[in-house]
């Protein structure tokens, strides 16, 4: 008896949305087979990966090319196929049952059709449908793609400049596939249809490297080839803004000022002036006069704690105030973090406005918005919990949430192992707020107190003092030979994790992204590994 072939789709990035259906057939699977570029990693691996298990065969299929533009590269992917059908058929005949992770739906543009067509009529067969890319792109844009009558036309890139602009120029709502070394002409075939204004571009949907711009923004050797050109329904814009608002009951004023929804030559200079940094006085006059409909109802301020990196350190709770907001307010490096949404607004500052920012975002909300402000790592520890907390007293009746995140501290203690199993305290070394003698009172109380430290805000490029003078008070209480764990960038692209002595701690090597962990007299190191046990002797 031989074994069943299974095409599973993954959706379009995020693990969440991988079907019920799917995730039970591929903890059930023998064989499970996902396709790779050279260099060995594998996106359909990456999102199904935590319903693999141990036994589970994995059979990598390693693409011989990368583009359609090699001369043979039709010769070479059939050719690739029949050894990839082989090395499936051995193992269905033994009997075992095979899945093969197909990103977005397996028959929508998926390499698994080229295994199906070899395979299906040989063995018994199921496909397992996914959530496709373009859907993705739809939702996390906020915008449908048809309504009422209106048809979807779905193009790949590689059509032809001619073809493209043809079909554009017909279509209703259409989405161009297959982008990377094709922008050039699909964005050249949207301006000859005249539908430039109306492209959205979408990279990554649903994943933590979502990109959302307007396409026209957009630089073309930017472009990965996973990643779709959008022409939302024209229908439901033009039935959403003929909606009566609290402005315009009868539907006369059709536009509310900021709509990021609007074709980019044809915003408001009301809108264009929400979109500016906070700080700006005239961002704060157009916010208030943007409300529109949403000053009926209560608004919030939700403060949001992002984690140290990207998506996969957001809680669902954080996720689901981030996408119920209507605004999104914080230092721009942090808000950059938040995938873009069309239907938000967002408003950057700079990193020493908190009480500014928090100020703004708490005007937002008096207005009926609801308003995420967005912080790195946990908003209470070093963050805008405080700062908006502070404001708020100015603002009785605006209520406040506070959303916690993974702080530095614990993603750091997490890579070194467990410095802080024991008793511990967190410092800032920052002076801006309090003064160095009060910084420096504080850590030789917790150093004569052998508590485990750990050191938020350790350097930046005008404090450069700061680190060897605690490295030096921390030394009148603690061995030269005490762990001193250095986290840098946890989580983010330039991760590093050093552990040194602390006689040997350079302030050369601390800057502003860096945390520091410095161990107790009981904290030891076993290689690259830190950890302080559970008892005190």
């Amino acid at each position: 008896m031989t074994g069943r072939l299974y095409g599973v789709g993954l959706g379009p990035g995020d693990p969440e949305l991988i079907t019920l259906k799917a995730a039970r057939l591929i903890e059930a699977a023998d064989v499970v087979v996902f396709h790779a570029a050279r260099h060995g990693r594998s996106h359909a691996r990456a999102i199904a990966a935590a319903h693999l298990r141990d036994g589970q065969i994995e059979e990598p299929l390693i693409y011989p090319v990368t583009t359609e533009a090699s001369a043979d590269y039709r010769t070479v992917i059939e050719a690739f196929y029949e050894d990839c059908a082989r090395r499936l058929a051995a193992h269905l005949d033994a009997g075992r049952d095979v899945v093969v992770l197909a990103e977005g739906d397996p028959f929508f543009y998926g390499s698994y059709m080229h295994l199906h067509k070899r395979l299906a009529g040989r063995y018994p067969t199921t496909v397992v449908p996914g959530v496709t890319s373009i859907a993705g792109a739809s939702a996390e844009l906020g915008r449908p793609l048809v309504e009422r009558d209106e048809t979807l036309t779905v193009l790949p890139g590689t059509l032809g400049g001619d073809a493209l602009a043809a079909r554009l120029s017909a279509a209703d709502s259409a989405v161009v596939l297959k982008l990377g070394r094709t922008f050039t002409a699909v964005r050249t075939a949207l301006e000859r249809a005249e539908r430039l204004d109306d492209a959205w571009y979408v990279e990554h949907a649903t994943t933590g490297e979502q990109r959302i711009e307007r396409l026209a923004d957009v630089a073309a050797d930017t472009v990965p080839y996973f990643s779709v050109a959008v022409l939302p329904s024209r229908v439901h814009e033009e039935t959403r803004r003929a909606l009566p608002t609290a402005d315009s009951p009868r539907g006369e004023a059709t536009t509310p000022a900021g709509d990021a929804s609007e074709p980019r030559g044809a915003r408001t200079a009301a809108g264009a002036a929400a979109q500016q940094p906070h700080g700006d006085g005239t961002a704060r006059a157009a916010a208030g006069t943007v409300a529109g409909g949403a000053a009926a109802r209560r608004g919030e301020v939700t403060v949001v704690g992002l984690g140290p990196a990207g998506r996969e350190w957001l809680t669902p709770q954080a996720q689901e105030a981030l996408a119920a907001a209507d605004d999104l307010v914080g230092y721009r490096p942090y808000l950059d973090r938040v995938a873009p949404n069309a239907r938000q607004r967002r408003h950057p500052s700079g990193n020493t406005v908190e009480a500014d920012r928090a100020a703004f975002a708490l005007e937002l909300a008096r207005e009926g918005r609801r308003v995420a402000v967005v912080s790195s790592g946990d908003p209470g520890v070093f963050a805008m919990a405080t700062a908006v907390l502070e404001a708020a007293e100015a603002f009785p009746d605006v209520p406040v949430r506070v959303l916690p995140g993974v702080t530095a501290a614990n993603a750091v203690a997490s890579r070194a192992g467990a410095p802080l199993g024991h008793d511990y305290c967190v410092l800032s070394l920052s002076d801006r707020l309090k003064p160095w003698d009060v910084i420096a009172r504080r850590l030789t109380a917790a150093a004569a107190s052998d508590l485990v430290i750990a050191i938020y805000n350790p350097a930046s490029r005008t404090r450069v003092h700061q680190v060897a003078e605690a490295r030096d008070l921390l030394l009148r209480h603690r061995a030269k030979d005490t762990p001193v764990v250095i986290g840098r960038d946890v989580g983010g692209p330039e991760e590093s994790v050093r552990i040194v002595p602390l006689a040997d701690l350079d302030p050369a090597d601390v800057d502003m992204r860096c945390l520091l962990i410095v161990g107790s007299s009981q904290t030891r190191r076993a290689g690259d590994t830190v950890f302080t046990p559970r008892r005190y002797p």
